[in-house]
């Protein structure tokens, strides 16, 4: 989409986050550290699933929060604004089942989340700027949808596929914000690149997720956390979640910026495989391999005035993803990309922008005419090798 290319590069990785916060916050109601109490009885990790899939949701959930961002390391975007979603910070979030709001207050600038099932807004108050973007739609058949609590069986049947590349731990009595909870730990078995594991952390009564960090290989530590203070259950009206924007607030719709697919109403068909990406490419495509890592796929992505090639390297989490396009003429007679705010480095004569993060390594460069972005859960200098090898 061509917005994302015209956003400043702080803006964009704050959005980016920001969907991460989203993520968090539906799914999980509100994450939460873990404290002194009681704790549940022990049970196996199906059982405790299932008795969670099985409760009834909270008519609401209240809490006080904390979000951790340790992702971005200090002078890593050298230069730009901070934001609550890129430095962490601690703030309120109330849900309901219409929707939620996460609010987060800072030093480096607040910031707010609001969502409900079709749109989500996130307010960046360093900017004064709303962005809003449409959420995906559910796909229902008849007027009303009942999901079926999954059986034990199925449940176990799960938890056996995913052991196949993950270590799952079992469901381990903990106490959550004051709440009897299970915690369960769960981390690649291999192909996971950066990535150590995710916790996850449901109140023991109601089913409701408590807890969810993410941490780095060899960290002791979370790079991202949404944990809470104090947490209560009850109603909450839908004035605390459906809150506008501040009244000047410059509004960016994201929604409407979507490229489309479609000619005269009939869906392009996807060019996919090597030959038939290099027939249609105006450049030369990846190479087979990549730092040892084979290519796994290629096709062309994008809107038809700007499509850009997008190459696979290796499995799972520990692969590496390249898109190459065509040199924007603008930015070939001095205008800034969008990585370019980002740290310099030097490939062999090419001068490349860097984000090194805990979880991966991004980088930009222009070579021959070429845009090449490199992005891998890799550490920094074996995405500097890959990006050698292709300039």
């Amino acid at each position: 989409m061509k917005i994302f290319r015209s956003l400043p590069t702080t803006r964009l990785i704050a959005l980016s986050v920001a969907v991460v916060a989203v993520l968090i916050a539906g799914a999980v109601a509100v994450a939460a550290r873990g404290g002194s109490g009681s704790t549940p009885p022990p049970k196996p990790l199906a059982q405790a699933i299932h008795d969670a899939l099985g409760a009834g949701e909270p008519a609401g959930v209240t809490a006080r929060i904390s979000f951790t961002n340790k992702l971005f390391p200090s002078g890593a975007l050298t230069g730009q604004a901070g934001s609550a979603l890129m430095t962490g910070a601690s703030g309120r979030l109330w849900a309901n089942a219409n929707g939620g709001r996460l609010e987060l207050q800072s030093d480096a600038g607040d910031a707010q989340i609001v969502w409900n099932d079709t749109k989500v807004t996130v307010y960046d108050a360093t900017s004064n700027t709303a962005y809003v973007a449409d959420l995906p739609k559910q796909t229902t058949s008849g007027a009303t949808t009942t999901h079926a609590v999954p059986t034990l069986d199925e449940i176990t049947t799960f938890l056996t596929d995913l052991a196949k590349h993950w270590t799952v731990s079992g469901a381990e009595p903990s106490n959550v914000a004051g709440q009897d909870a299970y915690t369960v730990t769960v981390s690649p078995s291999h192909d996971g690149g950066l990535l150590g594991s995710v916790q996850l952390a449901w109140d023991a009564v109601h089913g409701t997720p408590l807890k969810i960090a993410v941490y780095a290989q060899g960290s002791s530590s979370p790079v991202l956390a949404l944990q809470a203070k104090h947490i209560s259950f009850g109603s909450v009206p839908q004035s605390d979640i459906a809150v506008a924007p501040p009244a000047g607030a410059k509004i960016v719709d994201l929604s409407s910026q979507t490229g489309s697919s479609t000619s005269g109403g009939s869906a392009t068909a996807p060019v996919t495989g090597l030959a038939a990406v290099q027939a249609a490419a105006p450049f030369a495509v990846a190479p087979d391999t990549l730092v040892g890592l084979p290519r796994q796929d290629v096709r062309l992505v994008g809107p038809a005035d700007s499509q850009s090639v997008l190459v696979v390297y290796g499995q799972g989490l520990g692969a590496v993803v390249v898109v190459e396009r065509k040199q924007d003429t603008a930015k070939a007679g001095g205008q800034a990309g969008m990585l370019d705010a980002l740290p310099s480095v030097s490939l062999a004569g090419v001068t490349a922008h860097e984000l090194a993060t805990q979880l991966g390594t991004v980088l930009g460069w222009d070579s021959g005419g070429v845009t090449y972005v490199l992005a891998g859960s890799i550490p920094t200098a074996a995405a500097e090798s890959a990006a050698r090898s292709l300039k």
